[in-house]
């Protein structure tokens, strides 16, 4: 997952970069719109997360010059400019989302998951051992046995499934399921694996505890 940062703020663009690679991420950062258009011609990255107000050519020209090569990059604009008309004018550009500044790291990295999750195609099933997720009905089933989760359980457990054999973190899944709102803290999430480790006995899927580190999903004998 490669992001491309545009930021002409060198301390700041810093910040970001280190705090995105804290959370897996790869990242290139650009510091002004010129640059960024001209590396955009030859580069593709999972994430365009660019700022408005730009020396060479501004945010709002990039994005402009994207759309129009037909590229279908997942964008996210980050601005100053906390007006309607600014918000409407990037979106009608092109860009996917605004975030308008200072703003908290947390909701960034879930807004750039988000837009990775909506452009990447992903599984309508996933199965391991005998446990399947059917991921547009939302129904899930062990040996063809319906089971019933929560919706807090249920996003948990279709991150971990999609995350299959690598641990994530507590952390990583507040992030993956930030829409659930603000409120959700490292303690819940401890409650809601430990509810779905006791429906998901006997389905042949485990999810193991690495101490220190966050929660690996994998598949285990019956």
């Amino acid at each position: 997952m490669n992001v491309l940062l545009v930021e002409d703020d060198l301390v700041l663009a810093d910040g970001l970069s280190r705090m995105l690679k804290s959370h897996g991420l790869s990242v290139n950062t650009v510091n002004n719109g010129t640059d960024a258009d001209a590396l955009l011609q030859r580069y593709t990255a999972t994430v365009l997360v660019l700022d408005i107000g730009l020396p060479g050519l501004d945010g709002f020209e990039v994005v402009r010059r994207l759309r129009a090569r037909g590229s279908n990059m997942p964008v996210l604009l980050l601005t100053a400019r906390d007006t309607i008309p600014d918000r409407v004018h990037g979106l009608e550009l092109g860009a996917d989302d605004y975030l308008v500044k200072p703003f908290a790291t947390p909701e960034l990295v879930a807004r750039i998951k988000a837009l990775i999750r909506r452009s990447s195609p992903q599984p309508t099933q996933l199965t391991i051992g005998g446990l399947s997720l059917d991921t547009s009905s939302k129904r899930a089933t062990i040996d063809g046995k319906k089971v019933d989760f929560s919706v807090r359980e249920w996003t948990v457990l279709e991150y971990l499934m999609q995350q299959a054999s690598r641990v994530v973190s507590k952390q990583q899944i507040i992030d993956a399921v930030l829409p659930w709102g603000e409120d959700v803290t490292l303690n819940a999430v401890e409650v809601y694996v430990s509810r779905i480790r006791t429906k998901t006995a006997g389905s042949g899927v485990a999810i193991r505890t690495i101490r220190g580190f966050g929660y690996m999903l994998e598949k285990s004998e019956a």
